[in-house]
């Protein structure tokens, strides 16, 4: 499962990969989350507001900070 946290880094980017990391534990996945900050490289997802979310190369969440319990369900629909 490859993810990536779309952000400049601000403070939604970290509540977002906090949330993101719980979701992975309490899943007991094991997965490297990238935190891309370049706008070219977060514009060619056509992301165009952050923090987002994006799984195996599809953005599941812009724009907003979804809680643990949502990142869990989008990471558990992923994972089979």
């Amino acid at each position: 499962m490859d993810i990536k946290i779309l952000g400049s880094g601000c403070a939604n980017c970290a509540n977002l990969e906090a949330n993101t990391n719980a979701a992975l534990a309490e899943l007991g996945l094991d997965a490297a989350i990238d935190h891309v900050r370049d706008p070219g490289q977060i514009a060619s997802y056509g992301v165009m507001r952050t923090p987002a979310l994006v799984v195996d190369d599809e953005v599941l969440v812009s724009g907003r900070v979804p809680s643990p319990d949502q990142v869990r369900a989008l990471l558990a629909d992923r994972a089979g």
